[in-house]
């Protein structure tokens, strides 16, 4: 009997070392199985996030192209505006206003008047506005009947519209 008795605690030993084996095995299983769960999810994050710093990185550059060529042509529009100020300011030199004020006043304000619409125009152009601008108030051409008086007392025509076709010059 003893020896029945041996081989059934053997048994009863080797069943319980079994038991925890699978035991053992069931739970590495599971915890392994939940690992690359969570792997998996954070590997789907990752690839969101790399995806999305890619698009930025790609606006980015796309933004960085954009803005060096705007530079490159607002350089260039400086370099026309500061050509065109020495132009202007090499034509002022040259000219001696009071003179021609004193000696021909209607067709300098006719001048002075078309010169003034036309950067009017150009202005209103440059910011944006396409449609024919309006001219301002003081530039707008005089009604029949009204007529502003010239600087020049000496004149006959008190008409002062920069508008009519009178002056044969304009700058």
């Amino acid at each position: 009997m003893e020896m029945n008795l041996v081989k059934l605690y053997v048994i009863i030993f080797i069943v319980g070392i079994l038991s925890m084996t699978g035991y053992a095995a069931k739970s590495y299983y599971t915890s392994t199985q939940n690992t690359i769960k969570t792997l998996r999810e954070n590997n789907t994050k990752l690839e969101i996030a790399v995806d999305t710093a890619e698009a930025s990185t790609k606006a980015l550059q796309a933004d960085i192209a954009k803005s060096a060529a705007l530079n490159k042509k607002l350089q260039q529009d400086l370099q026309k505006a500061e050509s065109y100020g020495d132009e202007l300011r090499s034509k002022l030199s040259k000219l001696n206003l009071i003179v021609e004020a004193l000696t021909d006043a209607k067709v300098l304000e006719g001048k002075m008047n078309g010169a003034t619409a036309k950067l009017w125009r150009e202005f209103m152009a440059d910011t944006g506005n396409s449609d024919q601008p309006a001219l301002p108030k003081w530039l707008q051409p005089l009604d029949a009947g009204t007529a502003s008086e010239s600087s020049d007392p000496g004149t006959k025509d008190k008409d002062t519209n920069s508008n009519s076709p009178k002056s044969s010059t304009t700058n």
